[in-house]
């Protein structure tokens, strides 16, 4: 059984511990190297300057883009609040005078980063459209994927901007972004890609993917919290989006505001390791995350996952789901109180997005696949990360075994 000295963390779609590598790369420029980047007519400056350059350098090399395509921000969240709120903003630049404020669509089960600015968009007269996922008891498709049909059918002439979260950061479902380029660019329309969960787990090529925009955050590949990136496509389709912070012009004045350069150093070395680490960790941690459910499976009756199948592939044979991810529900239990159970014994769990852990409703990312408000309740979402042990599995499934039965008895 597991040390009760010790937390076992396996909550890594919510954050992910920095790699000690990444802090290295860090530290001088939290400490004897701290110019402002802004200020180039000294030396301290200019140095902090090459910095923040060579790192937009090494992150676009991570997503196959272009530096002058990268604008640092402060994380993913934001990221997506610019592609949304600034092509919206854009798009009214362009048609002041026109009867319509334009059309965006997303899917239901996307990241509230996504969905609440699009929601701010629909109060502001914009039309929305939030997509369906195909169900988890249903017999066609990918359970969390879209049906392209739905997509094909809710695509105007006035669709500016549609979004789509890569990889979602509950159920781990992979969409097939690079069809749904294809449809969105033969519309007219532009696409936002979220990839907060992917980079790590999956290759991110952002010309593979046809996107246009695409978001990023530092702590969800063991980089910093609070850096993120936003790719602004500025070849062949190139678009332009409205900035939403004004003040000292950084960022081409896409985002004002004095450049972390500690931050910024920080995201670049994690996308570079977690490229550079990619073919292993996907083998090692994809084991392992198969060894938890399997565990989980031969000790709990009526355990069941939530999402798509774990070995599943799509029709070129690429995984569906991303291999760090697991998502299940188990009958009869309660999950804040498993949740609260596992927590007092050292298990970092979740049921759910971080950003929607304080809510009392169940997941909405669940309850979009079609399962009751009791199934929601039940369910428990894991992620592992490149410092998940076999040991840590193990004990992690002793200990659920435990506290459900637990639960059962009472």
């Amino acid at each position: 059984m597991a040390d009760r000295q010790r937390t076992i963390y396996l909550d890594n779609h919510a954050t992910t511990r920095l790699d000690p590598r990444v802090l290295e790369a860090m530290l001088p420029w939290l400490t004897d190297r701290y110019g402002n980047a802004g200020s180039v007519t000294h030396e301290p400056g200019r140095e902090a300057r090459a910095a923040v350059e060579a790192a937009r350098t090494t992150f676009a090399d991570a997503i196959a883009a272009e530096p002058r395509e990268i604008v640092f921000t402060g994380g993913a969240t934001e990221s997506a609040n610019l592609a949304i709120l600034g092509t919206a903003a854009r798009h009214a630049t362009l048609n002041p005078s026109a009867a319509s404020r334009g059309h965006v669509i997303t899917i239901a089960t996307e990241h509230h980063a996504v969905l609440d600015p699009v929601e701010h968009l629909e109060r502001g007269g914009v039309a929305v459209t939030r997509l369906p996922v195909m169900p988890q008891h249903g017999a066609e498709g990918v359970p969390g994927r879209i049906r392209l049909a739905d997509l094909a059918a809710a695509l105007r002439p006035d669709t500016m901007l549609v979004s789509v979260l890569l990889a979602n950061n509950e159920i781990g479902v992979v969409q097939d972004v690079a069809t749904i380029a294809e449809m969105v660019h033969a519309a007219g329309a532009i696409l936002h890609v979220d990839c907060a969960q992917a980079i790590g787990r999956l290759p991110v090529d952002v010309d593979a993917l046809g996107a246009d925009l695409a978001s990023f955050s530092a702590h969800k590949f063991h980089g910093p919290k609070g850096a993120g990136a936003l790719f602004v496509r500025r070849r062949g389709r190139a678009v332009r989006v409205e900035p939403l912070v004004y003040g000292g012009g950084q960022e081409r004045g896409m985002r004002s505001g004095t450049l972390d350069v500690p931050g910024i150093v920080g995201l670049a070395e994690a996308a570079r390791l977690a490229g550079a680490d990619l073919a292993d960790e996907v083998l090692r941690i994809g084991g392992l995350r198969d060894r938890l459910w399997e565990a989980l499976a031969a000790s709990l009756p009526g355990v069941a996952v939530n999402g798509p199948p774990l070995d599943a592939v799509d029709d070129r044979g690429r995984p569906v789901r991303l291999p760090n991810n697991l998502n299940v529900r188990i009958a009869g239990v309660d999950g804040q109180s498993l949740l609260a159970t596992l927590a007092a014994d050292g298990l970092a769990v979740s049921s759910g997005s971080a950003c929607s852990s304080e809510s009392p409703r169940p997941s909405h990312v669940l309850m979009g696949l079609g399962l009751g408000e009791d199934e929601a309740r039940a369910s428990l979402r894991f992620g592992l990360s490149r410092f998940t042990t076999e040991e840590e599995v193990d004990d992690a499934a002793d200990l659920i075994t435990v506290g459900v039965a637990r639960l059962w008895a009472m």
